[in-house]
């Protein structure tokens, strides 16, 4: 259960368009894109904050970035329904990516560059394209 003075769990008061999962999973797919895309380059950020506990450096992913590890993340994770259980958390365009970056950076769970920008996230693709994959059902070999 999520401690009721989480910044998180006060950010889902505040803000209720998206709910705990979505953010679990942004934040799953951006370690995706860090460590399994090798997306990211160091880089200073505009926040002051103390950096993070873990020894490895931080590494910067643009919205861009961030939105296409989103898409391969969901698809390797959903499959087929990738674009179905994103649409249940409320996610209808890769604009709410930006949406929970931005309420992320807000609260201090994430960090931006003076270079990024919410419409960064704004049309990277389009859901029913970019979530669809061809899946080929193949009948069994008739038994003789």
């Amino acid at each position: 259960m999520l401690d009721p003075a989480h910044p998180i769990a006060k950010l889902l008061q505040e803000d209720s368009r998206y709910p705990l999962d979505a953010y679990v999973f942004l934040f799953e797919a951006l370690k995706y894109a860090q460590e399994s895309l090798h997306l990211g380059q160091p880089s200073p950020t505009e926040s002051e904050a103390d950096p993070p506990e873990e020894s490895s450096p931080e590494h910067h992913v643009t919205g861009q970035e961030l939105c296409e590890a989103i898409r391969q993340f969901a698809l390797e994770q959903y499959g087929y329904m990738a674009k179905t259980v994103l649409n249940n958390w409320g996610i209808h365009r890769t604009g709410d990516f930006g949406e929970m970056v931005y309420n992320l950076i807000r609260i201090g769970m994430m960090r931006k560059t003076p270079s990024d920008t919410r419409d960064d996230f704004d049309d990277a693709y389009d859901f029913d394209v970019a979530l669809r994959q061809d899946f080929k059902i193949a009948r069994p070999d008739a038994v003789e």
